[in-house]
């Protein structure tokens, strides 16, 4: 299937590594220009040169949660020219005691999560709507509709993403730009490998059996009862992207394996 994605120009924000440079793969195999992002020169230089391989890429390093930073790497990425697709998939997340989180760190979350995604929507939009043309996908998650007690502020920050799209989405009405959220569940990346391989020694057991019990004991509601890969979130981002997606718009896409309970 072409999914016309040929030569468009994608930013990703987060994408050296899990997820976002999943996504930046994908547009690449299907011959978009990429624009990855992170906060380190190093791992952004790292990323270019590791994808390089895959297509056109190019690397911004830029703190997006800081507004001058952020407004930088906006300047940067127009001037390679006019962005047809926007990804906001950079986001922090930490499993904190719901009292113990300051108005400092919800004030960051806040920052982090959802005013980061606003700034370069609020940056791009405008001109894909002039031009008729182009997509904008937030990464929100699965927490956004079902909250993690042990993550309320990663939650409630991706309910305000998912909420966020929807109203970005109305301002496309009668165009040929789209506006999505994409609701990863559980994925298997670096960092969830790393965590998981600690735990399993914790508790003695071997990496499969402790991982297949996890989605027994922590995710019952699970239909596929595994971690998503990182390609499966990603060829849906891709395809959320893509020109055969021009009828779905304003969604909220669930890629969670059927853990949300609900019609």
């Amino acid at each position: 299937m072409n999914l016309q994605l040929e030569n468009k120009l994608v930013v990703i924000t987060g994408s050296t590594s899990g997820i976002g440079k999943g996504i930046a793969k994908s547009f690449l195999q299907e011959g978009a220009k990429v624009i990855v992002n992170g906060r380190s020169s190093t791992r952004v230089e790292e990323t270019v040169a590791e994808l390089s391989g895959f297509g056109k890429v190019f690397g911004i390093a830029a703190d997006v949660t800081d507004a001058k930073e952020a407004a930088l790497f906006i300047e940067q990425a127009k001037s390679y020219g006019q962005v047809d697709v926007l990804v906001n998939n950079m986001g922090v997340f930490e499993v904190k005691g719901f009292e113990e989180v300051t108005d400092e760190e919800w004030m960051h979350y806040f920052n982090a999560n959802v005013l980061s995604a606003v700034r370069l929507a609020r940056a791009f939009l405008p001109s894909m709507l002039e031009q008729n043309s182009g997509r904008v996908l937030t990464i929100a998650s699965e927490a956004g509709v079902k909250p993690l007690p042990q993550m309320i502020p990663y939650s409630v920050t991706k309910t305000a993403l998912i909420s966020l799209s929807r109203g970005l989405a109305e301002l496309t009405k009668g165009t040929n730009v789209t506006v999505n959220s994409v609701l990863p569940g559980p994925t298997w990346t670096e960092g969830v490998e790393g965590y998981m391989v600690g735990a399993a020694k914790a508790e003695n057991e071997d990496l499969s059996t402790f991982t297949e019990n996890y989605f027994k004991k922590n995710e019952p509601t699970s239909l596929i009862q595994r971690f998503a890969t990182v390609e499966e979130v990603a060829d849906s981002v891709v395809f959320l992207a893509s020109g055969k997606a021009s009828a779905i718009n304003g969604t909220a896409q669930r890629v969670e394996g059927g853990i949300i309970r609900s019609l």
